[in-house]
């Protein structure tokens, strides 16, 4: 990949502000809105996310919802990389899935990550990234628990990445998989107590 600019400390700064803002944006707010399912903050378990879409009833706006929150990801990274090169490209998923995390527009209270880590390690390399996909999708069937699948597929997106010969984003993708089981905390814990709500469960 030929960087169209050269990277810069000013670029990786434009890049960290535009992946951030990005990556704010609240889908699942706004598909949960343009659906009339209400404040998705009051639904559930209050997260932004897919899943807790999905707990409304609405299999489509959930859909959708994971669509958006990790095609951000992957554009983010997409772009930066094809503008400013590689190292731009890591930037940009971090800051991404930070603004998914932490976003401007909900006081800094935002989702756990999953679906734009997702999308973040499909841009940055595919068939790693497909591979962590898959590994949710398996966990999940075989659970039924979204958070236990999110928890074990992050643990092993480091795995496939190096399995791949993608080391130079192994780093990246600790660093992320550190905040997912950080965001997962209370699921942890519900986990660990039995308690916790499986996939296509409400409440």
């Amino acid at each position: 990949m030929i960087p169209i600019i050269e990277t810069s400390p000013a670029s990786l700064l434009l890049v960290t502000m535009l992946a951030y803002l990005l990556g704010s944006v609240p889908f699942g707010i706004l598909v949960a809105r343009l659906f009339g399912l209400g404040d998705l903050r009051t639904v559930g378990s209050g997260n932004i996310g897919a899943t807790n879409v999905l707990r409304t009833g609405n299999k489509f706006a959930a859909f959708l919802t994971l669509f958006f929150d990790a095609g951000k990801g992957a554009i983010a990274v997409i772009v930066a990389g094809l503008v400013f090169g590689k190292d731009a490209a890591q930037v940009a998923a971090f800051f991404a899935f930070l603004g998914h995390l932490f976003p401007l527009w909900l006081g800094f209270n935002g989702g756990k990550g999953v679906a734009t880590f997702l999308g973040t390690l499909l841009a940055l390399n595919f068939i790693g990234g497909l591979l962590v996909c898959l590994s949710w999708l398996v966990i999940a069937a075989l659970f039924r628990y979204s958070s236990l699948a999110a928890l074990l597929c992050a643990a092993t997106a480091p795995i496939w990445l190096w399995g791949q010969g993608a080391e130079d984003t192994v780093l990246l993708a600790i660093l992320l998989m550190t905040l997912i089981w950080l965001r997962h905390a209370e699921n942890i814990r519900r986990l660990m107590a039995g308690t916790e709500t499986k996939i296509g469960q409400k409440g």
